[in-house]
């Protein structure tokens, strides 16, 4: 009864969906594109052996490279589908995985709209990445016997919370996969709480994640042309941050430092220079040209190229942490032996950036004169900037190996006639 009245709201909210589709059209007009697909109809050929992946945008679908090459690797006769909601995530499949995969949109969770994609795709069974929890898309794989994995799975305490006031709804969708990968041991306690059968802690799949060599060395071309300027990284800014790393930008004591600033999302790259120009900085975009010796700021207006920011820069900051947004991932500057700097607001990687400050790969801050005093002080200590960039490498090696146990957990919980 509960999920009919869900499915009930869905269907009264159609409008403002379709409302919200076209808004975000405005800017981004793919949203306009593959709509059929969001609703469960599919053209393209399905072949007979299909594991089906899911990672809502950019970050997951970059995030399960890892674990969709070990799929592949562990059954070569089958092809992935991956789907998205997202048209960047879209992109981004199409740069990470080329013809690798077939690609789709999940389709809404109308009962009607998700029987028709396991109807088209019949996958012998699926993987959502981190949390995706739609109760009649669980309900449809439940009841055609389609094995479900969470994968790579963190849930807040925020978030717990959120589905805890819906647990009549929620606590059956939980139920419903059949194994659950969860990051951490907190993430592992929630998930099991809101009534998840099987899980175990299996560690976070973006240490896996080796950064593209070609934009790392691209990044390093950067740093060559730019000399040896400073060079201080916001990377994924979110609305309302950028006015604040600019105020920090202003109080900063270190002589010819570049600032490179790298909103996360792209339909925000003209907003954030008109910002620039208001405030009369000396500025470049990405797309135009390279840092010139009297630019001021750097606008990164480019897509799946973080990596080479991160190989570029001596420090980041990383965003989403100023304001209380919950932050993004620092594991892949990490990677890239980049230091970095977060605010307060992290609850949504907290394990990883606790664990990231620990190593001494990372530095909190609690405002923006934190990060400004903070920046400074790092600059004038090269020796201590050199110690956070050694320890930024171990500190991301260190936790490696999460899709390895993901896919050992995966195995084991699937029906040998799938394999």
């Amino acid at each position: 009864m509960v999920r009919i009245l869900y499915s009930s709201l869905l269907y009264l909210i159609t409008p403002l969906i379709w409302l919200r589709l076209l808004w975000r059209s405005r800017k981004q007009p793919e949203y306009r594109q593959h709509f059929g697909e969001r609703y469960g109809f599919y053209g393209q050929q399905v072949p007979a052996k299909l594991i089906w992946v899911h990672a809502v945008s950019v970050g997951e679908t970059r995030a399960a490279q890892p674990l969709i090459e070990g799929l592949l690797a562990q059954w070569p006769d089958h092809r992935i589908l991956l789907t998205g909601m997202t048209p960047t995530g879209r992109e981004a499949g199409q740069q990470v995985y080329g013809d690798k995969v077939i690609q789709a949109y999940l389709p809404y969770d109308y009962p009607g709209a998700v029987d028709r994609f396991f109807r088209h795709f019949s996958p012998v069974f699926g993987v959502l990445m981190e949390t995706e929890i739609w109760p009649n898309l669980l309900a449809a794989g439940k009841r055609r016997q389609v094995p479900i994995f969470l994968a790579n799975a963190r849930l807040s305490a925020r978030s717990a919370r959120g589905y805890g006031r819906f647990s009549a709804l929620a606590s059956p969708a939980f139920a419903a996969l059949t194994g659950v990968a969860a990051q951490t041991a907190g993430d592992a306690e929630r998930i099991t709480a809101l009534g998840a059968k099987v899980v175990e802690v299996c560690g976070n799949l973006k240490f896996d994640v080796t950064p593209p060599a070609d934009k790392i060395a691209l990044g390093q071309s950067w740093r060559e042309a730019v000399g040896p300027r400073p060079v201080w990284l916001a990377a994924s800014t979110r609305e309302g941050e950028e006015p604040l790393v600019l105020d920090a930008w202003r109080q900063l004591a270190v002589p010819d430092a570049l600032l490179v600033l790298v909103p996360r999302h792209p339909q925000r790259f003209d907003e954030v220079a008109g910002l620039l120009q208001q405030r009369g900085l000396p500025f470049v975009r990405r797309s135009q040209s390279l840092p010139q010796h009297d630019t001021t700021v750097w606008l990164g207006d480019s897509m799946g190229e973080m990596a080479a920011y991160f190989a570029m820069a001596d420090l980041a900051f990383i965003g989403g942490s100023l304001l209380p947004l919950g932050g993004q991932n620092l594991i892949e500057a990490a990677a890239c032996d980049c230091p970095v700097v977060v605010g307060p607001h992290t609850f949504n990687f907290k394990q990883a950036t606790e664990d990231a400050i620990a190593a001494g790969a990372a530095i909190r801050v609690d405002d923006p004169e934190m990060l400004a005093l903070t920046v400074n002080r790092i600059f004038g200590q090269k020796l201590n900037l050199a110690e956070m960039r050694e320890s930024a490498g171990r500190f991301a090696r260190a936790h490696q190996g999460a899709a390895k146990r993901m896919l050992a957990f995966i195995a084991r919980w699937l029906d040998p006639a799938g394999r």
